[in-house]
């Protein structure tokens, strides 16, 4: 936007070449000054008046630029929410936009909220009219003051003029009344002339220097003033070329008119079609993102169900294999029960046994009845714990086919 630090730059530069003539012509300037020092002084303070609300008015456009590019900025930066900056600067609240800021920021708001963050303002074009116009009125009203004082000190120095010309009328006048030509001392009757010339001659000495002093301010506060003029119509035409690229122009043609835009009935429908066009958009994009998401947990858990099969089967393998080891065991503790009871038997038993081989062989036989109970035990407990993952991997599944964002019925 607007840089006001060229137009500032400009108006400290011949603020300091006046300064710096006035300084060498001030010994002249001083007994001019002294004529009527409080005329030339009320003009000199409209001067330095007018020289401040001038610097001011280029001041003051600094924090409208600073948050039209902050605006600006903050809608390209998505990831950011909108709505959250406020109708002011870095620099000071708003004087010029704060209409304008308010409005959108709401209508950036309400896009963002139908939009998913991701929408563009547009204005039409009689609102981008209409908020020039208020732009441009509030810019001439602030340069209303600044042109009211140029003039009052052109109207300070006549008024002076007008001042110091009465009074040398009326002092010529009362000499001229007072002059005699009966005396024959023409030394006495020049000094009286004399003495009565100098109050005309003060008059006049008013007269001009009020005029010099006003007309010296009206050109200081013009060139002020035309600085101040640059600065805003450099301010104005580059807000106008930023919102000229946010309008969205309506076609149509009228009976009377090559040119005429349809009503305003049909406007606001072709808006709301438009929002309700980009909104469905952005939610088919949402939908398409969730979709996405919805295939990534699919082809995870295809990935866990794998694992999960190959868990499975390896499961199912050493079942296998503890079921033939218990059917090969089966013959063995059958035989070894039938040792055990003979042994136990002492009719039966064979002489060359001992009660410690007996006892011996019990034990065997008992350690051999705990081992086939804990293989039984543990192949339940497989079985059981396989049943239970069953359950819920179909849990799983059913939850996933029920919740998925990615399947026809959504």
């Amino acid at each position: 936007m607007t840089d006001t630090k060229t137009y500032l730059t400009r108006m400290v530069a011949f603020l300091v070449v006046v300064g710096v003539g006035l300084a060498f012509i001030a010994q002249t300037l001083a007994p001019i000054f002294m004529v009527n020092p409080l005329l030339n002084g009320f003009i000199f303070g409209i001067i330095i008046a007018g020289i401040i609300l001038n610097f001011r008015q280029v001041i003051l456009l600094g924090p409208e630029a600073k948050w039209i590019e902050n605006f600006r900025s903050d809608g390209a930066d998505t990831s950011r929410p909108f709505g959250e900056m406020p109708v002011s600067s870095s620099d000071g609240e708003l004087r010029l936009l704060s209409p304008m800021a308010r409005m959108l920021e709401a209508k950036r708001a309400r896009t963002n909220t139908a939009g998913g963050g991701s929408g563009r303002i547009t204005l039409s074009a009689p609102v981008m009219r209409t908020l020039l116009d208020g732009i441009g009125a509030r810019l001439e009203e602030s340069r209303d003051l600044a042109r009211y004082l140029t003039g009052l000190c052109i109207f300070l120095g006549l008024l002076g003029t007008f001042w110091g010309l009465l009074g040398t009328i009326g002092a010529i006048s009362n000499v001229i009344s007072t002059l005699t030509v009966d005396s024959d001392d023409m030394a006495v009757m020049f000094t009286a002339m004399k003495t009565g010339l100098e109050a005309p001659l003060a008059s006049m000495s008013t007269a001009f220097a009020s005029s010099l002093f006003g007309l010296g301010g009206s050109l200081v506060l013009g060139f002020f003033d035309l600085q101040a003029g640059q600065a805003q119509n450099a301010f104005y035409n580059e807000l106008e070329e930023w919102l000229s690229g946010l309008t969205r122009l309506s076609s149509g043609t009228g009976p009377g008119d090559g040119e005429q835009g349809v009503s305003a009935y049909t406007e606001a429908l072709l808006e709301q079609t438009a929002e309700s066009l980009q909104e469905l958009q952005n939610i088919m994009a949402r939908g398409e993102q969730t979709r996405a998401a919805g295939n990534d947990q699919i082809a995870e858990l295809n990935a866990k169900l794998s694992l999960f099969a190959d868990h499975m089967k390896t499961q199912q393998q050493v079942l296998l294999r503890v079921a033939e080891t218990q059917r090969d065991l089966g013959p063995l503790l059958r035989s070894m029960g039938d040792v055990a009871a003979t042994l136990s038997t002492p009719s039966t038993a064979p002489s060359g046994v001992d009660e410690s081989t007996r006892s011996h062989i019990r034990n065997i036989d008992a350690g051999l009845a705990r081992l086939a109970s804990a293989l039984e035990t543990g192949r339940s407990e497989s079985v059981r714990e396989l049943r239970n993952e069953i359950k819920l991997l179909a849990k799983t599944v059913a939850a996933a086919r029920d919740g998925s964002p990615g399947d026809d019925g959504e």
